[in-house]
């Protein structure tokens, strides 16, 4: 029997935090017409999902720091971020899917690329419902630390409020410092946190 993976990543063009990965074999229960892309859906719906995935499937995620992002690039930390949620699968899948036109480094896995993939498969899109609560969470926990960025609401992305915020603020160390705008803001970064 073939046992099929979905991969796929959050937070990729947040100027803030890790970059997570979920991947996730579904069971053959679940109901995959529940399942879309997870910017298709409100944050309440993605979190009773994620619940639901999680009860109903095989999961890992993985993540890759602010520091492996400035050091290797968003795109190589993404994939370094699904391939660290690959192996934390406790089952090895016969294929997996991820989403997007790139593959991670995995030897002695069947890995295939699928773009717009969490629109198409439903373990692609349950892995992207994973993702993003997983990382929202862990965002809304360092906004709690860190007032006035508005990260409970934004998640790190450049909306106008955080890009003042920091102009006033100052940038903090969750600041991907290779990001545009942060690298051509010439303020002092902020102690702390």
């Amino acid at each position: 029997m073939k046992i099929i993976a979905g991969v796929d990543e959050a937070g990729r063009g947040s100027l803030i935090g890790p970059v997570y990965a979920a991947a996730v074999i579904l069971n053959k229960s679940i109901k995959k017409k529940l399942l879309k892309d997870s910017k298709l859906i409100t944050k309440n719906r993605r979190e009773y999902l994620s619940k639901y995935i999680k009860k109903n499937s095989i999961w890992a995620t993985g993540r890759a720091s602010v520091r492996e992002i400035e050091k290797i690039n968003i795109l190589q930390a993404s994939l370094l971020a699904m391939k660290r949620a690959i192996l934390k699968l406790k089952k090895k899948p016969s294929i997996v899917f991820i989403d997007g036109n790139q593959l991670p480094n995995l030897k002695n896995y069947n890995l295939k690329k699928i773009i717009r993939g969490d629109q198409k498969i439903p373990s692609i899109a349950a892995a992207s419902i994973i993702a993003k609560v997983s990382r929202d969470k862990f965002i809304t926990t360092l906004a709690n630390t860190n007032k006035g960025y508005f990260w409970n609401r934004n998640f790190g992305y450049g909306t106008k409020k955080h890009l003042r915020a920091i102009k006033k603020l100052g940038i903090t160390s969750h600041h991907r410092k290779t990001f545009s705008p942060i690298s051509l803001i010439n303020i002092p970064k902020k102690h702390n946190i």
